[in-house]
């Protein structure tokens, strides 16, 4: 499916053909890029049964040493059963912080350009699905990965997950859906 734009007003769709494909699949496992919890929690009311992982930005995105996700919100989604976990982004981390003091061209900077060639929520997919494997909370199986372009979501991927050091094991297995024009 080919959203005609990207963004936020996608995302009831999204999680719900998500949901519907995974289904299908029978896989158990949602990863869901979510930085102030309100898609996670939109998940969390689709996805009954499945293992949820949200993945918000790292502590110190936006203000230094200050969560970006409300603790209250967190708290929240926990109790739902829902795995948190703030990292720091898998295709840029510290190679952010080198580009904007040094210039110049770096690996994981690249990786994630090319993934924006399919749109800005097909890199956050594939990235959070990094992010959930290196957190420990997936199982190794296909997911369904979830990402956006900004706030809410626009793109849901089946992918087998890999862990960051073996990140080119990834398998992006179906494109669900995505915006069309972004």
């Amino acid at each position: 499916m080919y959203f005609k734009e990207s963004g936020k007003i996608n995302t009831e769709e999204t999680l719900k053909m998500a949901f519907d494909r995974s289904v299908a699949l029978g896989l158990s496992e949602v990863v869901v890029a979510s930085t102030s919890g309100e898609t996670a929690l939109k998940a969390a009311d689709i996805f009954r049964n499945f293992t949820i992982t949200a993945v918000s930005y790292h502590c110190g995105f936006r203000k230094p040493f200050e969560p970006v996700m409300d603790p209250d919100v967190r708290k929240d989604l926990i109790a739902r059963g829902i795995h948190v976990i703030s990292a720091t982004h898998a295709l840029s981390g510290v190679e952010r912080a080198v580009a904007k003091k040094h210039q110049g061209v770096y690996p994981a900077l690249l990786i994630a350009d090319t993934l924006r060639l399919f749109g800005q929520g097909t890199k956050v997919a594939v990235e959070v699905s990094i992010m959930a494997a290196d957190s420990g909370t997936l199982s190794g199986n296909d997911v369904v990965s979830i990402g956006g372009s900004g706030k809410g979501s626009d793109t849901a991927l089946i992918l087998k997950p890999a862990n960051q050091s073996n990140m080119f094991d990834i398998r992006i297995r179906e494109v669900v859906c995505k915006p069309r024009d972004f």
